[in-house]
């Protein structure tokens, strides 16, 4: 089996790099990936692929094997892109101004459809069931996994174990990592505004200065990482927006800051959200001011299941070789995969795409672009862990 998907990956790889220029050259934002869809379920329709529609432009197609009922596998790719101007001069450059797959779901998306044409391929050759699942809106709150969840997509059949991949650029091109236990953080947006007394500002005594008191907020905030948290467990808190005022001599009414919170255990998650609120009242209520706080709570911590991240790695080696598989870091960033590994085994591994070791052309900027080699890789790996975990 190993030796069919990996001759299938070589020789369908050529027509899934043009699917992937035909998805770059089209980025859809968050929860807007119509077109998109459309162009998934025109690929599935033509393998004979049943699929059907859910949170309005998630896809969500089934391939059953022999014996269905022996093992049930998802596989999930996200299709939404950015909102980053492109600055690559490539034929397949962004049609779409100001909207970009600048964070490779473009190449999550190709993979997960090459893997669907192997695995149909070689239907009677695998047991089990394969749950397809694109999805829309991972870069927004609430993020499409919480959607497809409500509405099911974890049910009718339930899933044994889910796999996800992302693009990786920092690895070289043919590799994968993995990690087990915690290896992406939750995601939490926080919105203040510091609201005083505005007034002249050669008469600071006359009003209550926001800006003041924002200041000490924003390093009095620091406290709840720096003398609050278990130093052996990872969490940032970062303020990055301070905005307020609009000339010199005058000092404004209120202060606006916004921020994010990150956090691998998700009890210190929601303890830190009260010693957040508690700090920030408290201090801004002792120096006179009023204060309204949002936190606006995001995507859980990624959770990668011990046993299926273990065997799912073992079986990597198996496919690529020992020195192309290798064990990735906890990285801060968040995924709204963690809702699925929340309900069910999951294993969130990385795709190496790197083009040149020295130009990294990191996810989330306007130069981001992958060698297209990876693609073979990514399209053969997903087939290939769907027939052979939980086996």
């Amino acid at each position: 089996m190993v030796e069919k998907i990996q001759s299938l990956a070589k020789q369908y790889a050529p027509e899934f790099i043009q699917v992937r220029r035909h998805l770059h050259a089209n980025p859809e934002l968050s929860y807007q990936e119509f077109k998109t869809a459309e162009f998934v379920k025109s690929q599935l329709a033509a393998l004979a692929i049943p699929f059907e529609t859910k949170a309005q432009t998630g896809v969500i197609g089934l391939i059953k094997g022999k014996n269905p009922d022996k093992k049930i596998i998802a596989l999930r790719a996200d299709m939404d892109a950015l909102p980053i101007l492109e600055a690559n001069d490539v034929s397949y450059k962004s049609l779409h101004e100001g909207v970009m797959h600048a964070c490779g779901h473009d190449v999550h998306t190709t993979c997960l459809l090459g893997a669907a044409k192997i695995l149909s391929e070689l239907k009677d050759e695998w047991e089990g069931t394969v749950k397809l699942i694109f999805q829309p809106g991972e870069e927004k709150n609430p993020g499409g996994a919480s959607l497809l969840i409500k509405e099911g997509v974890l049910e009718n059949p339930r899933p044994d174990a889910i796999l996800g991949l992302h693009v990786h650029p920092g690895l070289a091109t043919g590799k994968v990592s993995f990690r087990a236990g915690k290896v992406m953080a939750s995601a939490d947006e926080l919105y203040f505004t510091v609201k005083g007394k505005g007034g002249h500002a050669a008469a600071p005594q006359s009003g209550v200065d926001p800006i003041l008191i924002a200041s000490h907020l924003v390093i009095a905030l620091q406290q709840v990482i720096s003398r609050r948290k278990n130093p052996l467990n990872p969490s940032v808190l970062s303020i990055t927006a301070f905005n307020a005022g609009t000339t010199t001599n005058v000092i404004p009414g209120e202060v606006k800051l916004m921020g994010t919170f990150r956090a691998m255990d998700e009890e210190w998650r929601f303890e830190a959200h009260e010693i957040i609120r508690t700090i920030s009242h408290n201090l801004v209520a002792a120096m006179g001011g009023e204060l309204d706080l949002h936190i606006d709570v995001g995507y859980p911590n990624v959770f990668n299941n011990e046993a299926l991240t273990t065997e799912a790695k073992q079986k990597a080696i198996d496919f690529l070789g020992i020195h192309y598989v290798e064990e990735t870091e906890i990285r801060m960033g968040a995924e709204d995969f963690g809702y699925y590994t929340q309900k069910i085994p999951g294993c969130f591994y990385r795709l190496g795409v790197m083009s040149d070791p020295a130009n990294i052309r990191n996810v989330h900027t306007p130069t981001f672009d992958i060698n297209e080699n990876a693609i073979e890789t990514g399209m053969g790996m997903m087939a290939w862990l769907a027939v052979s975990v939980n086996s």
